[in-house]
């Protein structure tokens, strides 16, 4: 029959049911007279050929079945049966279906969710063509650790290099936008031309970089973000051709980067321009400085480890052509990772512990399930026996299970996609600032399809056991399943399963318990400056009439001035650089004291303060004095250290008097010797976690330059929020036309330095939670069907004189045992797993006997709670009532 006539004679079949139906019995009582009269003719009787006949066929039940099932029609007749069935099971059993459905809702919307971040993030290929062939190279300290790379090692790579279709440098950069409107500081990056060439993208406006753009003394070009021109200029698209004005600077804009781009080594820049560094510039220049990034594209063909060994092989062999400062001698070799790789690097260990968080819950929301329909099958049993003996197959009844389980995961997996779209909102709101592609976070087609596909699954893998045990019982003792045997093979796979839920949700509570000490010791941990009631904000002095240090000195000033003013104002300063703020800048260090300076390690963090910094921010006096107003350009330089830097530099001396050099040129004999005046309390500068690093504090005026750019911070006697906008108008009433940005108070700073512990504590708490309540539903369900199928027996021990107390620890004593074994096997699955944990931990050891200890309790606690209820009501059970029934 051609697939045309088949599906033609299916149709008609489905339309027209009752005559198929009719059209098959007539058919099979065909065939029986057909058979009979065979029969009579060799002989026999009609009654004893009619019985043959019979014989023959067998079960007319069956044999229609057998035709029935014959044809794709009938097939989809019976699956949608199947459905109808399914629907009505569940619509019969409320309870059940809900519990389970909101189980499965819960799973699969936290995996989805989860889906939607990890996947774009991680794993997904940069929007950029070929990006595989997209690396990221940097230089390497003597510890292995990475090191920002210098515009030399770029020049020198560029040109020896053969695996590089194009080679980059980047240079962060943040100018400010004056003219129409309010003045603005951008983010933005200055670029050798090549930049957008590595990285596979043009502008979608005007033209790219040219070679000649990027050269000392080039043209001031720039190219702007699709956003910054609609939100500066309108999206205006004849923005190409206009100059506008940075840093007091005119530039002319030249292309207009794409909507879509995705910059993912500065997501927020808005800005480009060319680099135009020297190549050939003096070893004391910023172009020998290690402030840069650089990326490459590699030839189609080259392998990453390709690209490897040739760099290193660059840089173990260096030429006279170009020659290397001992800072950039490359005698570590180079690193080399993918871009991908290693812009997610940061976020990669916690991203990767939040979905194994959510594995564990997904794990078990299946598991609870699943023991839901084990009881179910129990108390069907009687229904399975009834078909088995009206000639439903094994193969049938399975098929009519996993059909419910499916119905219930399809239920499951439609709530789910609003648990994964509430799931990605609280994501999205709790992730950390700085996260790579974190704007990529959300749920498209292939978050919907891993949703269907985890629901299909999971609709499969919970129904899958219950279906098999249900048929095989029913097909096996047949009406006589209800047997105590069965049911006690019902049972023992029931308690399987919640010693299963047990274990994983301590492994989960295990994770949520390290993570949320490692956070109290990394809240404990002393910043080294008082937080409470500080303001921050950080001002610019752009444009030509502060080109001058004096300019820029009298500007911070007067702004100065103007905040002391403001009410409620206690102190106030400015730093070049603020702690927790992102901000890292050092400088060369050197010592008078030769033997004092071996074991220099070349660099400290600098900080250009006005007086009141010290004040203001609480940073405590150790020794000598502090920076004062008497610090001014053209005095002895004045410098202060911190205690660690003090202590480890100078030991069991005197570090007041110390001459050192600091900035750059250390190497001038001619420069003047700065003085140690003074040491104060060490300060975290990149993070709480951060050891303690090298600091030195110099007056505004003596620094080498004055900083364009400073952090002004505000102590306040009121709610320091109340005070910015008489703080921004203090700051205006100096120059209107001058940036006010990135306002924060010290103790929001304090905090967002542990966003990224704070985010996976957070989802890990939920899911533990969840997890713990799941198990703990699990427990109650195993012991309420116990109590149930032992009615019986707690009635027969309740007539021989058991007290409602022993009866009561019977049952407790059950659940707690599940307990104990799950405990068991749970601690051996944390101390396993905990090690996915170890780099978000501070202070904490993966082991930590008072984390593990305080999970056993709670989850005792829990279980103990899970197995009051079914215990009480089996100690009220009335024995008479039991023994009549029975």
């Amino acid at each position: 029959m051609s697939l045309w006539r088949q599906v033609a004679r299916g149709l008609r079949v489905l339309v027209h049911r009752g005559a198929s139906d009719r059209d098959v019995d007539d058919e099979v009582a065909h065939y029986l007279d057909q058979a009979t009269a065979a029969h009579i003719g060799r002989g026999l009787t009609e009654a004893a050929a009619r019985r043959a006949a019979a014989i023959e066929i067998g079960n007319p039940v069956v044999v229609r079945e057998q035709v029935r099932d014959s044809g794709w029609e009938n097939i989809a007749a019976s699956t949608a049966g199947d459905l109808r069935v399914a629907v009505r099971r569940l619509r019969t059993h409320p309870g059940f279906a809900v519990v389970a459905v909101l189980t499965l809702a819960l799973g699969i919307g936290a995996a989805t969710a989860i889906f939607g971040a990890v996947n774009p993030i991680l794993f997904e290929p940069l929007a950029y063509p070929h990006a595989d062939r997209v690396v990221m190279i940097s230089d390497v300290r003597a510890d292995g650790s990475r090191l920002a790379t210098t515009y030399g090692t770029y020049v020198e790579i560029a040109q020896r290099s053969r695996v590089f279709q194009a080679l980059a440098a980047i240079d962060a950069w943040q100018p400010a936008l004056s003219g129409d409107g309010e003045p603005e500081r951008l983010a933005g990056q200055q670029v050798s031309a090549s930049y957008f060439r590595v990285l596979g993208i043009s502008p979608a406006l005007g033209r790219n970089f040219a070679d000649a753009d990027d050269r000392p003394g080039g043209p001031r070009v720039a190219i702007l973000s699709a956003r910054l021109v609609a939100r500066r200029f309108g999206g205006d698209r004849n923005v190409v051709g206009r100059v506008i004005d940075l840093d007091g600077n005119p530039f002319t804009v030249i292309g207009v980067m794409p909507a879509g781009f995705d910059n993912v080594l500065e997501a927020a820049a808005d800005v480009w321009t060319p680099l135009q560094m020297r190549p050939r510039a003096a070893f004391e220049s910023r172009e020998w400085g290690h402030h840069q990034a650089m990326i490459g594209r590699l030839e189609p063909g080259v392998s990453l480890d390709e690209a490897r060994r040739e760099l290193n092989a660059i840089a173990h062999s260096p030429q006279a052509d170009f020659p290397r400062p001992a800072w950039a001698s490359l005698n570590d070799g180079l690193m080399v990772h993918a871009l991908q790789y290693d812009v997610t690097s940061g976020v990669r260990p916690a991203l990767l512990a939040v979905l194994g968080a959510v594995v564990l819950l997904l794990a078990i929301a299946c598991v609870n399930v699943a023991n839901l329909l084990l009881a179910r099958g129990a108390q069907r049993a009687d229904e399975f026996a009834m078909r088995v003996a009206l000639g439903a197959g094994r193969g049938r009844l399975v098929r009519q299970l996993l059909t419910e389980s499916l119905v219930l995961a399809a239920c499951g997996g439609v709530l789910a996609l609003g648990v994964a779209e509430a799931g990605v909102r609280g994501l999205i709101a709790l992730t950390p600032e700085g996260v790579p592609r974190a704007g990529a976070i959300g749920l498209d087609g292939r978050a919907f399809a891993f949703a269907l596909l985890v629901t299909a699954i999971i609709g499969i893998a919970v129904g899958i056991a219950p279906a098999l045990r249900a048929s095989r019982n029913a097909a096996g003792p047949g009406l006589a399943r209800a047997s105590s045997r069965v049911a006690g093979g019902h049972a023992a796979s029931r308690r399987v399963l919640v010693v299963a839920e047990v274990a994983l949700a301590l492994v989960l509570l295990v994770g949520a318990g390290l993570l949320l000490r490692s956070l109290a010791q990394l809240f404990a941990v002393a910043p080294g400056f008082d937080a409470t009631n500080v303001l921050t904000m950080q001002i610019d002095a752009a444009g030509h009439r502060y080109a001058s240090d004096s300019a820029r000195l009298e500007f911070f000033a007067q702004a100065l001035d103007a905040v002391r003013a403001v009410p409620g104002v206690a102190s106030a300063a400015f730093t070049s650089q603020l702690p927790l703020s992102g901000d890292v800048d050092a400088y060369g260090i050197a010592f008078e004291n030769d033997a004092v300076k071996s074991g220099d390690e070349g660099s400290a963090l600098r900080y250009a303060v006005t007086p009141d910094y010290f004040k203001t921010m609480g940073i405590p006096l150790r020794a000598g004095r502090l920076v004062d107003a008497h610090d001014l350009p053209g005095a002895p330089e004045a410098l202060v250290i911190n205690e660690s830097f003090a202590k480890r530099r100078f030991p069991g001396q005197n570090p007041i008097g110390q001459r050192v050099r600091v900035g750059p040129e250390l190497g001038d004999a001619k420069r003047p010797w700065d003085y140690v005046v003074g040491v104060v309390g060490d300060v975290k500068q990149t993070s709480l976690a951060v050891a303690q690093e090298d600091q030195f504090y110099v007056a505004s005026g003596q620094w080498d330059w004055v900083d364009n750019v400073q952090t002004l911070v505000v102590r306040a006697r009121v709610q320091p929020v109340s005070l910015i906008p008489l703080v921004k108008r203090a700051i205006w009433s100096v120059d209107r036309d001058q940036p006010v940005t990135r306002v924060a108070t010290m103790a929001a700073l304090v905090r967002q330095s542990a966003a990224e512990r704070r985010f996976v504590l957070i989802v890990f708490e939920i899911f533990a939670a969840a997890a713990l309540a799941l198990a703990a539903i699990g427990l109650y369900g195993v012991l309420s069907g116990s109590v149930a199928e032992r009615t019986r027996e707690i009635g027969v021990r309740s007539a021989l004189g058991a007290t409602q107390s022993q009866i009561l620890a019977l049952v407790v004593r059950e659940g707690m045992g599940l307990t104990v074994v799950g405990v068991a096997i749970g601690l051996a699955g944390a101390v396993a797993a905990s090690r996915a944990l170890v780099t978000l931990l501070f202070g904490v050891s993966r082991l930590d006997p008072v984390t593990y200890a305080g999970v056993v309790v709670l989850l005792a606690v829990v279980s103990a709670l899970a197995c009051w209820i079914p215990a009480s009501r089996a100690a009220r059970v009335d024995p008479s009532i039991t023994l009549r029934s029975e």
